[in-house]
C-alpha cells in the first residue's frame, strides 16, 4: 500500500462481511484518514484516537473518519478502525449506547463503550488483516509539550527606598526610570 488512506480503506473493504454478518451496515461512501481529530488529538485526560463523521457534515455526504496520528502501531490503528466503522454502521447519532453496543460487542469490541478494545478473537484478525496489508505506512508523531513562556516583564528595583515595577527590555534599552524618591532604578 502506498499511503496510509489506501492502508485503511483496504481494512474497511476486509471488515465489510463482518459487519454485514450483524446487520450493521457499513455506507458505500466512507473515507477514512490518518489526521488529527476535531479535539482532544494530545495526550491528556480525555484524548480522542479516532473520530467519525456522518454524512450530514460532509458537502458530498460521505462518512468521514480519523485515525489519531499518534498511533503508530498497525493492529492499535484497526481497533480505532473498528469503533469508528461501529459508529459509521450504526449512525453517529446511537453514541456508545443501543444500537452501538450491540454491533460493537458483536463485531468483538470489549471494554467501556467510550475506549473500546478488541477482544482476543477480534485481536487475531487484526492482526491477520495488518499482515496481509503489511506495514501500516505511517510513523507515530509525538507532539512536543509547549514549554511555557516565561514572564516578559523585568523586574526594577529602587536601591534607597526598595521601591518596584517591572517593564519590559525594550524600555530598559531605552533607559532605567526614575523613581520617585529620585534615584535611578536598576534591574533587579
Amino acid at each position: 500500500m502506498a499511503t496510509r488512506e489506501e492502508w485503511l480503506t483496504s481494512a474497511i473493504d476486509i471488515l465489510r462481511p463482518d459487519f454485514t454478518e450483524l446487520d450493521a451496515t457499513i455506507p458505500d461512501s466512507v473515507r477514512v484518514t490518518c489526521g488529527w481529530p476535531s479535539q482532544g488529538g494530545r495526550p491528556g485526560r480525555k484524548q480522542r484516537i479516532g473520530e467519525c463523521w456522518p454524512p450530514s457534515c460532509s458537502e458530498d455526504d460521505t462518512t468521514e473518519m480519523f485515525i489519531n496520528p499518534m498511533l503508530g502501531d498497525g493492529v492499535e490503528a484497526l481497533e480505532v478502525l473498528v469503533h469508528e466503522l461501529v459508529h459509521a454502521a450504526v449512525g453517529c447519532d446511537a453514541g456508545h449506547k443501543g444500537p452501538f453496543r450491540t454491533v460493537a460487542k458483536g463485531i468483538g469490541l470489549e471494554g467501556k463503550m467510550t475506549a473500546t478494545r478488541a477482544g482476543e478473537t477480534l485481536r487475531a484478525k487484526l492482526e491477520g488483516i495488518a499482515e496481509s496489508l503489511g506495514d501500516y505506512p505511517h510513523a507515530k508523531l509525538t507532539p512536543k509539550k509547549k514549554t511555557p513562556q516565561g514572564t516578559r516583564m523585568l523586574k526594577l528595583e529602587c536601591p534607597a527606598c526598595g521601591w518596584m515595577a517591572r517593564t519590559s527590555r525594550k524600555w530598559i534599552d531605552i533607559g532605567l526610570p526614575t523613581c520617585a524618591c529620585g534615584t535611578k532604578m536598576e534591574e533587579a
